[in-house]
């Protein structure tokens, strides 16, 4: 028999929550993915690793608070620790080699497609390896087109935040690619979601109502740790000016450095030497007495 899914037992709550934490996540990642391209190459892998591991941590909170609100209604649902947070890892793992790809390739047109992609696969397998943690008392049937459609959807839309992310500078620009990436992740999730349908075994008697925990009561706890992570994220990126505000980094103004908009100035306690150079070019005249 086919279960009765409800997807929003808390109504917008959970959808909207969920896209917020989507959005946050990746504007810590987007923005640290902007730092990189931006600094020291020494500095530049950990900008990129705290970059991968805050949108992947804000795909899968996303995800877990989205389905505080799914329930099966004939049958109670949990969730298998190794699994769910396997699929986590996988998130950051994935998330992390397409950030990677345009931090170190800069952003060209090819590292930004090749990373977006992967990006966007690294949210729907995340999504599906979570889906996959689930343990009720039947199975969980995908319709073929419908999953494609998500695939698509988190992989366009991916590269097009990754693109804004690393193409257009400031605040506010930063801030609407990581919206773009939040309709991804949240685009992604329910277009995947309304592809599924579950099969209960015959043992699940029709009619009956779910017991066993609530799924909010499983997933907090869980939640906990990614949400702090994201947190303290939230704080070293406040703490530099550079991925705050998109302001540039004072490697950018040493001479020699392509790219800054600025004539680089002599410093000042060379400006004095000029005279005492042999006689020609650069140097001064002597006056006449």
């Amino acid at each position: 028999m086919q279960g009765t899914i409800d997807g929003f037992s808390y109504g917008l709550v959970t959808p909207v929550v969920a896209f917020l934490m989507a959005c946050l996540g990746a504007a810590l990642g987007l923005r640290c993915t902007t730092r990189s391209l931006r600094t020291e190459r020494s500095f530049k892998a950990g900008w990129l690793a705290l970059g991968a591991t805050s949108i992947g941590s804000g795909i899968w909170t996303m995800h877990f608070v989205a389905m505080m609100g799914f329930t099966v209604r004939e049958a109670p649902v949990g969730y298998d620790k190794p699994t769910t947070f396997a699929s986590l890892a996988l998130a950051i793992v994935m998330v992390g080699i397409g950030i990677f790809i345009v931090g170190y390739r800069g952003a060209t047109r090819m590292a930004l497609i090749t990373g977006g992609i992967i990006m966007g696969l690294g949210v729907a397998s995340m999504h599906y390896l979570g889906m996959a943690g689930m343990r009720l008392q039947g199975q969980f049937e995908y319709d073929t087109v419908t999953v494609a459609l998500s695939v698509v959807i988190a992989g366009v839309a991916a590269t097009t935040a990754l693109w804004a992310a690393v193409s257009i500078h400031g605040f506010l620009p930063s801030l609407g690619a990581s919206v773009v990436m939040g309709v991804a992740v949240s685009g992604m999730h329910y277009t995947g979601m309304a592809a599924l349908s579950v099969h209960l075994h015959p043992a699940v008697g029709s009619g009956v109502t779910a017991g066993g925990d609530d799924p909010a009561t499983l997933l907090i706890p869980m939640l906990v740790g990614p949400f702090c992570f994201l947190v303290l994220a939230g704080a070293i990126v406040m703490f530099d000016p550079l991925v705050v505000m998109g302001t540039p980094d004072r490697n950018e103004y040493r001479p020699g450095l392509r790219g800054t908009g600025r004539r680089p100035g002599i410093p000042a306690q060379r400006r004095h030497t000029l005279h005492r150079t042999p006689a020609g070019r650069g140097s001064r005249p002597p006056r006449n007495r």
